[in-house]
Parts: structure tokens; C-alpha cells; sequence
């Protein structure tokens, strides 16, 4: 018996010993198994041209973390997935002003080890770092700029659009337009470069669905419409005159990307009349109001982050991340070649909260996608609007389509 019981004690207390250190010990395993599988950082840039802007509406200025914010969501969306598979990732975000070089900021994003970039900045500095991308193998991710030319005759095989075209955005409100019987337009356009662009996608959407510009007239840009002006009592007196004697027209389409006089349009024209375009009834990639087809479920995560709605930057940058994350997830790594054969193979989409599954078109890597109509309060409608038919795609009735195309990569 003597020699029995203290053995015995000295089994219960290494039990006791084992069972109180048993949770430490599996944390520590685990700890070293983790350990044991490396982790990928998967980095992707944010290159955005950003200054602070006015609008003619203090509701209408954009956020400060405009676009940033989507990317964000997607970040955390993306690393959801990725921590079950061991890929991590962040988001590099570098800023630079309107019209600046921007190809030492590109530089400086690529020696950090950024190859995947997204970029919300002008069309030419986006061809400034175009090919300098390609050289060192680097994949752009344009979520801002919708020049036409960029898809174009300025197209590149590494550079992927998830914003939309301003022909996307045109065929997209006129062929609502059409749909509504209302064939007659009149064309305001300011005098900037953009407006012109925006004001040369309605020609050419108007020509393409049928519609008839019976009217245009040019709002030149003298500097006196602004709300830090008094000029807002000045244009309330100025736009009826500025709209009077015009043909018989049964919508104002207002091209005014610079925000000059567009937002002044709506209920003050000489006849009443409904308005759209950059004013009024406005095409978009995305609506702060947007609910249908699980938006709702994509607007309160992006609420919750935020504190705000999300706007079409925001949605462009979302997409263009979980495109990412996706590519990421099915190769298993962050090899950019392999990530870029995924994106271009036939048979690649996306879920994006729009009804369908977006995808790329192959001659120039521009996303098709629907196009949301709405005005201040919600979406008033989805093009491709029914009946406009395609033999391949009904979103390629958005924008300019594969025989129209002047890419060649």
C-alpha cells in the first residue's frame, strides 16, 4: 500500500497536468502547422488622380474615399475566402493630383511589389504607364476612366475596364428612351473636352437606336454658374432663355461631365420637358438605391463599413478586386500570368449584384454589364432594355461592339 499510493498520486497529477495544459499545447501545434504553410500576400495597387472638388450640388461632391472604399469591401470580402487557403490580401492605395505625372508614383507601386493595379485617373495618364505596366508584368485595373478611347484604338492586352464606357452609358439611356417612344431630343453640351466626348456617344447612340437630335446648342463655360457664385438666382432667369424657341423635342439630353450647368436644367427649361444624360435621368454602372438581384446584400455590408451608400467608383473598384480574388482563389497563388489566362479564358464570370453574370469581351477586355437608369431617388430602369436583341450577347448592345471595333492588340 505504501508504494502503491504515491505512484497512483503521481499519475492523477500528470493527468491533471495534461488536461490543464492540453488547450495550450493544441494552440501551440496548430500555431505551428499554420506556421508550417506560408502564407501568399496577394498586394494590389490603388493609383487615383485626386483633388478636392465642387459640384452645383453640395450633394453631388464626391466622398473622399470615392472608389478607395469599394476596393476595401472587396479586400475584406476576398480575405474571407482566402484565409482557408492561406492567401492574404492588401490593398496599397497611392495618390497623385489631376493631369500629374503619374508614372513615378507607378514606379514606386511596382518596386513595393504592387502587381495588380487599379487606377482612377485620365485616360492620358493612364497610356502613360500602359506599356511601362506590360514591361513588368504588371495587370491594370481601369475603375475610373470611360473614354471610349481607351478600348479602342489605345487598347492593351494587360488592361482590364470594369468602368463603363460613356457609349455604354448612352446606349444604355437611349435605349430607354426609345423604349418610351421618345425619339425627339434636343443635345445641350458644355464646352470641356468631356462634354464633348459624352455629347459625341449620344450622336452616336441616337443615330444607332433611331432617335432624332433635332436641336443642339452649346452652354459655354464662363465661369458664373457655380454654387459659390450668386449665380445660382442668375440661372434659374437664364435657363428657360437659354432652352427657348426649340423645336418640338420630347427630352433634354444634357452632356455636362464638368458640372457646369447640367444640374440647373431639370424644372427649368422654357418647356416643360423630362431630362437626361449628365442631369435628371442618368445612366450609371451602379445606384446608391440599387436592391434587386441581392443588392441589398452588397449595399448594407458596404454601409456597415462605411457609413454611406455606394456609388458606381465604389462598385467598379469592388468588382475589379473580387475579379481579383477570384482569379487568385481558382489558381491557387498570385502568379500573374496564370491570373490572366483565368480572367481571358471563355469561360470566366463574375457575380455582381446585377441580374447576371458579368463577363469580359475578348476584343478588348472592357466588362459587360448592365446599365442601372435612375435619378436622385432610385433606379428608374436596366438596360439593355427588352427587345434590343444580339446574337451573342444583349449587354453588347452597350457600347461598341465587335465588328465596330478599331482594337487591335
Amino acid at each position: 500500500m505504501k508504494s502503491v499510493v504515491p505512484n497512483t498520486l503521481v499519475f492523477l497529477f500528470g493527468l491533471f497536468f495534461f488536461c490543464v495544459n492540453a488547450p495550450e499545447v493544441q494552440a501551440q501545434q496548430s500555431s505551428t502547422e499554420k506556421a508550417g504553410k506560408p502564407t501568399v500576400d496577394i498586394r494590389i495597387g490603388y493609383l487615383r488622380a485626386y483633388e478636392p472638388q465642387l459640384a452645383l450640388s453640395v450633394l453631388d461632391i464626391p466622398p473622399r474615399d470615392e472608389g478607395v472604399a469599394g476596393a476595401d469591401v472587396a479586400i475584406n470580402d476576398n480575405n474571407t475566402t482566402g484565409r482557408f487557403l492561406g492567401q492574404s490580401f492588401t490593398l496599397d492605395v497611392k495618390e497623385t493630383k489631376f493631369d500629374a505625372d503619374v508614372v513615378p508614383a507607378f514606379k514606386e507601386m511596382v518596386e513595393r511589389g504592387d502587381r495588380f493595379i487599379l487606377t482612377d485617373i485620365s485616360a492620358a495618364q493612364l497610356m502613360s504607364i500602359a506599356d511601362l505596366a506590360r514591361d513588368n508584368g504588371v495587370l491594370i485595373f481601369n475603375v475610373g476612366a470611360t473614354d471610349d478611347s481607351l478600348r479602342e484604338e489605345n487598347c492593351r492586352p494587360n488592361i482590364f475596364h470594369t468602368a463603363p464606357t460613356r457609349s455604354m452609358l448612352a446606349d444604355g439611356l437611349a435605349q430607354y428612351l426609345v423604349w418610351k417612344q421618345w425619339r425627339k431630343w434636343v443635345l445641350l453640351y458644355g464646352s470641356h473636352e468631356r462634354d464633348q466626348l459624352y455629347a459625341d456617344a449620344i450622336r452616336r447612340a441616337a443615330t444607332r437606336f433611331g432617335a432624332d437630335i433635332v436641336e443642339e446648342r452649346l452652354y459655354e463655360d464662363r465661369g458664373t454658374a457655380r454654387r459659390t457664385d450668386s449665380g445660382v438666382i442668375q440661372v434659374q432667369k437664364q435657363m428657360p432663355v437659354f432652352t427657348q424657341n426649340l423645336p418640338e423635342h420630347d427630352v433634354v439630353i444634357v452632356a455636362d461631365e464638368s458640372e457646369v450647368f447640367g444640374s440647373y436644367v431639370p424644372y427649368r427649361t422654357w418647356t416643360p420637358r423630362p431630362v437626361a444624360g449628365t442631369a435628371g435621368l442618368i445612366a450609371s454602372s451602379w445606384h446608391p438605391a440599387s436592391e434587386q438581384w441581392g443588392g441589398s446584400q452588397i449595399q448594407n455590408r458596404f454601409f456597415k463599413a462605411t457609413k454611406r451608400r455606394m456609388l458606381s467608383k465604389d462598385m467598379q473598384a469592388w468588382t475589379a478586386v473580387r475579379i481579383l480574388g477570384e482569379a487568385a482563389t481558382r489558381t491557387n497563388g498570385d502568379d500573374p500570368a496564370k491570373i490572366e489566362a483565368f480572367i481571358k479564358a471563355d469561360d470566366f464570370s463574375l457575380a455582381a449584384f446585377k441580374g447576371q453574370k458579368v463577363t469580359f469581351r475578348d476584343w478588348n477586355w472592357q466588362l459587360r454589364q448592365p446599365i442601372l437608369l435612375g435619378d436622385g431617388r432610385g433606379v428608374i430602369s436596366t438596360s439593355p432594355q427588352e427587345g434590343f436583341l444580339h446574337q451573342h450577347s444583349e449587354l453588347d448592345t452597350l457600347g461598341i461592339d465587335r465588328p465596330e471595333r478599331k482594337c487591335r492588340m
